[in-house]
C-alpha cells in the first residue's frame, strides 16, 4: 500500500508529538471570532466542558487563573450543552469562567471535531500544531507546564 504525502507528514508529526491542526473560527458569546491561523504566535488552549460535568465545573477556576496569568495565551472555553444558551452563559459567569466562551453547535464540532470525554483540553503550539489533546480535568500548574514545554501530550 502506497502512503501519500500528506498521510506520510501526518503519522510523522504524530510520531514526533505535534498534529497539523484543522483550521477553526469560533465565534465566543460576545461575538468575536477566534481563528486559529490568526492566533499564530501563541499558545492556544481550547477547554471542552459542560454545566452537568463537576469535574469540569471544578477545572474553570483553574483555567480562568491561568488565563489572567498569562495573557499571551490564547484561551477559548467551549459549552457543550447549549440547549438553552442564557443558562450556559450564567452558569459560566456564576463559576468564574470569565475568558472567551463559545457554544458549541453542529458548526462549531465540525471545526474542532467531536470530543470523547469531558473535560478535553486541546492545546495547539504557537505554529498552530495541536501538542495535546487529552480528556481529563487540568488545573494552572499543568498549563504552565504544556506552554513551558516542562512536559507534552506523552506525559
Amino acid at each position: 500500500m502506497r502512503v501519500g504525502r500528506i498521510t506520510a507528514a501526518v503519522l510523522a508529526a504524530a510520531v514526533l508529538g505535534a498534529v497539523p491542526a484543522a483550521a477553526f473560527d469560533l465565534v465566543d458569546t460576545q461575538g468575536r471570532h477566534h481563528r486559529l491561523d490568526a492566533l499564530k504566535g501563541r499558545w492556544v488552549v481550547v477547554n471542552f466542558w459542560a454545566t452537568w460535568c463537576v469535574p469540569c465545573i471544578q477545572e474553570i477556576p483553574e483555567v480562568a487563573a491561568f488565563a489572567h496569568a498569562h495573557r499571551d495565551v490564547a484561551i477559548v472555553g467551549v459549552a457543550t450543552d447549549v440547549e438553552d444558551a442564557d443558562k450556559v452563559k450564567r452558569f459560566a459567569a456564576k463559576v468564574g469562567h470569565d475568558y472567551p466562551l463559545v457554544l458549541s453547535n453542529d458548526k462549531v464540532e465540525k471545526a474542532l471535531g467531536h470530543v470523547k470525554a469531558l473535560p478535553t483540553t486541546r492545546i495547539y503550539d504557537p505554529k498552530g500544531a495541536l501538542v495535546y489533546d487529552k480528556p481529563g480535568r487540568v488545573d494552572r500548574k499543568i498549563l504552565e507546564k504544556i506552554v513551558s514545554g516542562t512536559i507534552s501530550s506523552r506525559d
